[in-house]
């Protein structure tokens, strides 16, 4: 028992004078209020950019759902997608029956037959009327140009009494009567010539309807297949095989994966920091893609709070449905501050003591600090650019004002 008694004494001893020793090194070391340069990592007071952001959850959504509909009343024919299925632009999704389309384009295509032969053969007519038009005008106009020189031999023959006066006055009215008979024939043959014309016009403007209306249907006889108008995802088939669906009904509703946008989540003790507008930083791949925060929902669900993010690329290649990113949201930035780098310590709108370099001694000064970003703080006051400050902690010297520092 007394040989363990006296280990255990020495064993106390021994600690006492170890721990005596230390104190005795530390106070020794710090009573000379000196290190060596080098020693501590120093960091620069500079100018830039401050920023402050607040973390948040997010997921890749399509920015636009696809709403595709029957182009025609008809029977589906088949169905070759499923919810779910990712399809590319011109996959045929489901088919529709084409034979209701086909009766239609057929029957115009008689119509439309029958309206050219029809417009053939009133050309022709307007021809062969124009050709009788003016032969009746041309025969009038002989006559008066014959009663005019009949007229003309009277008047000679009236010199020399040859004829009597009233012969040569019959004469006159028969021309007055033959070139009010003239113009008559000339407006009727303008009016019939407009109506003709008219008729060709009414054949051709129906002409041209129905060709619209046939190119119309031979569309529709295409679509009758019914065509992803982009790539994207299959979110929803709204008809089964055999159904008879109206024009128009919704048969697949679809997301369009050439834009995107972003939800993102935060924990509803947050919620009162994010804001409509607010800057939002997306990481995805090492590449940071910004956006801004438009809807904000109301509603908490799981003590989350959901928002939209706008994003300014919403067709960049790493973007991905239903892909999870990090999100930061933008709280607080400041251009050209006076900043330095961030210490653990560091609080916003806080005093804090630093020691800055200043030739041979590092002197304690106290600065008043502004946004806490997360890689810089702003300073306020107590430093100036260019400062060179020790950026480790200085617990041991925190009695001292001044330390001399040893090159």
């Amino acid at each position: 028992m007394g040989a363990k008694k006296n280990i255990t004494i020495a064993v106390v001893v021994f600690a006492a004078i170890f721990a005596i020793g230390a104190i005795v090194y530390s106070s020794g070391r710090l009573s000379h209020n000196t290190f060596k340069a080098g020693e501590f990592e120093t960091i620069t007071v500079t100018r830039g950019e401050v920023i402050s952001t607040m973390q948040a959850a997010g997921v890749i959504e399509s920015e636009n759902e696809v709403i595709l509909l029957s182009p025609a009343a008809s029977i589906v024919k088949s169905i070759l997608k499923e919810p779910g299925n990712q399809v590319q632009q011109g996959e045929i999704i489901l088919q529709l029956q084409t034979e209701t389309v086909l009766d239609e384009i057929d029957r115009l295509k008689d119509q439309l037959e029958v309206k050219r032969n029809n417009l053939e053969r009133n050309q022709l007519t307007a021809q062969s009327t124009k050709l009788d038009l003016d032969y009746n005008e041309e025969v009038k106009r002989l006559k008066v140009i014959s009663l005019k020189a009949q007229l003309s031999d009277q008047e000679k023959l009236l010199e020399v009494g040859g004829i009597s006066p009233a012969r040569v006055e019959e004469t006159k009215q028969e021309i007055t009567l033959a070139e009010k008979d003239l113009a008559m024939l000339v407006e009727k043959n303008s009016i019939r010539l407009k109506q003709l014309k008219s008729e060709d016009r009414g054949l051709i403007l129906q002409i041209r309807m129905d060709e619209k209306l046939l190119e119309e249907k031979q569309a529709q006889l295409l679509k009758m297949n019914v065509r992803a108008p982009s790539a994207g995802m299959i979110l929803n088939i709204s008809a089964s095989v055999g159904e008879k669906v109206p024009a128009d009904k919704m048969l697949v509703r679809m997301s369009d994966l050439s834009s995107f946008k972003l939800i993102g989540s935060i924990s509803e003790q947050f919620a009162g920091q994010i804001k409509t507008g607010s800057q939002v930083f997306v990481n995805i791949e090492n590449e940071t893609l910004h956006g801004l925060i438009g809807n904000i929902t109301p509603l908490v669900e799981n003590n989350k709070v959901q928002f939209n993010v706008h994003l300014e690329e919403s067709s960049h290649p790493t973007l991905i449905a239903n892909q999870n990113v990090q999100v930061e949201i933008l709280i607080n930035k400041k251009e050209d501050a006076l900043r330095i780098k961030k210490f653990p310590e560091f609080e916003t709108g806080k005093k804090h003591k630093v020691f800055v370099i200043e030739g041979d001694k590092a002197v304690k000064k106290e600065i008043l600090l502004g946004i806490v970003g997360n890689e810089f703080c702003e300073i306020l006051s107590g430093l100036k650019e260019g400062d060179v400050v020790i950026a480790e902690e200085m617990d041991g010297f925190r009695n001292l004002n001044e330390i001399d520092v040893k090159r």
